[in-house]
């Protein structure tokens, strides 16, 4: 049975209150992955065991740093562009 969903080609414009808490708790949780990897990777002596731990703090780090850019707009303009509920009924009639 196949699960997956298709990701979404483009995220919304607007960023809910809900979807700043994900986010923070997200880029949280890379921040550590990245930080834990890259100590990890001081550690050892093996240089295959080394490179690995490598790859996988650089690949948190690249999801860090694109949780970062969702959240490096301008929310008040959007949401002022977007038409309230009462907006929308008043303009279909």
């Amino acid at each position: 049975m196949d699960t997956q969903q298709p990701p979404i080609p483009n995220p919304p414009r607007a960023i809910t209150s809900k979807d700043i808490l994900y986010l923070k708790d997200a880029l949280s949780w890379e921040l550590l992955a990245f930080k834990k990897f890259h100590f990890l990777a001081g550690l050892v002596s093996d240089s295959n065991i080394k490179e690995a731990l490598d790859r996988a703090g650089k690949m948190h780090q690249k999801h860090f740093e694109r949780l970062l850019t969702h959240l490096q707009v301008n929310n008040d303009d959007v949401m002022a562009n977007i038409p309230s509920p009462k907006q929308a009924k008043n303009s279909s009639k």
